[in-house]
C-alpha cells in the first residue's frame, strides 16, 4: 500500500508568502500545489505542507527540520538566507559532530537546523526532529520503540547518549533516528527549562489508500493518552500531532465545495461519507 509522509507548518494565512521565501533560500525547490488552504512546497523533492490556520498555533523548536549536505559551502549558504530577521539557536561554526553546523529559528518561527554530513550518511535531505522536553525529557528512547511498533516499514537507527558532561542527563537520548512507513526522523532529549513543547504549529500528515489504514493509526495514536481533534487531527501520548488522511482527499475538495463542509464536522475522517460529498 502507497503511503506518504511529511511535515505541515501551522502559517498565520501567509503561507504562500512563506512559500516564496523558501523558494529564494533552497535552489532545488518549487511549488507543487497551491488552493486556498494550503501551499505545498518541494524541497530536494521532499513535500513540505504550508497551512493558513492562523493565529492559533505557531511552529516551535520542539520540531525542527534537519537539513543535511555533504557541503560547508552550502551550509553556509542557508544559513545566511535563513538569518534575516530570525534567531540563532547554535551559531554557525564546527562541532564535533559536524564540520559545520547551525540552527536557526527563521522569520516565521520555523527552526532549521542545517548540518554536514558524509554522502552515505543521507538517506534524505529534510529530517523533522523531534525534541523531547519537559515532562516528556527521557522519553526518547521509548518513543522510537513506540512509533517502530505502530507503524510498518520501520527501522531503529543509531542512537547516541549523553554521558552527563554535556549538561545532560546521562542515559537520556542526544541524537538518534528512526525510519517509518521508510521516512526518516530524527529524536533527542533535552534537559533544559525550554517554555515551548509539542503542538500542531508543526504535525506530520500521514496519507492513506485505505480506510482501514486511517482506523488503524487514528485508534493507535489517539490510545493511551492521546487526543482526537478535528477534521482528521490528532494528538499522540507525547503530544505529538498527527493528520491522517486518504491520499484522495486533494481530488475531493477540488470536485466539490461539500467536501469541505462534512470534513469539518469530522473527527477521524471517512473516506466513504467524504466520496459521498464529492458527488
Amino acid at each position: 500500500m502507497n503511503k506518504m509522509i511529511y511535515p505541515c507548518i501551522w502559517c498565520n494565512n501567509n503561507a504562500r508568502e512563506m512559500a516564496d521565501f523558501y523558494l529564494s533560500v533552497f535552489r532545488n525547490s518549487e511549488i507543487g500545489d497551491v488552493n486556498d488552504w494550503v501551499v505545498v512546497l518541494k524541497i530536494d523533492g521532499q513535500r513540505i505542507m504550508l497551512l493558513n490556520g492562523g493565529e492559533m498555533f505557531q511552529p516551535n523548536p520542539s520540531i525542527s527540520l534537519m537539513y543535511l549536505t555533504t557541503s560547508e559551502i552550502k551550509v553556509e549558504d542557508l544559513y545566511q538566507k535563513l538569518n534575516v530577521d530570525a534567531k540563532v539557536l547554535m551559531p554557525l561554526d564546527s562541532y564535533p559532530f559536524s564540520s559545520k553546523y547551525a540552527w536557526v529559528e527563521d522569520r516565521y518561527g520555523v527552526s532549521w537546523q542545517i548540518i554536514t554530513a558524509e554522502e552515505k550518511d543521507i538517506i534524505q535531505k529534510i529530517v523533522p526532529t523531534l525534541m523531547f522536553v519537559g515532562e516528556n525529557n527521557g522519553k526518547a528512547l521509548g518513543a522510537i520503540d513506540y512509533y517502530t511498533s505502530v507503524f510498518p516499514d520501520s527501522e531503529k537507527r543509531g542512537v547516541l547518549k549523553y554521558t552527563g558532561e554535556e549538561g545532560e542527563t546521562p542515559g537520556n537520548v542526544q541524537h538518534a533516528e528512526f525510519k517509518i512507513l521508510n521516512y526518516l526522523l530524527m529524536i533527542m532529549d533535552s534537559s533544559y527549562p525550554h517554555k515551548f513543547n509539542f503542538s500542531a504549529g508543526v504535525s506530520l500528515v500521514i496519507e492513506c489508500e485505505t480506510q482501514q489504514d486511517i482506523d488503524n493509526y487514528w485508534n493507535v495514536l489517539t490510545s493511551n493518552g492521546g487526543e482526537e481533534g478535528m477534521c482528521g487531527w490528532l494528538k499522540d501520548k507525547f503530544g505529538v500531532s498527527w493528520q491522517i488522511t486518504p491520499t484522495t482527499l486533494k481530488e475531493l475538495l477540488v470536485k466539490s465545495p461539500k467536501v469541505m463542509e462534512v470534513m469539518m464536522t469530522m473527527k477521524k475522517l471517512d473516506i466513504h461519507e467524504l466520496s459521498d460529498a464529492a458527488t
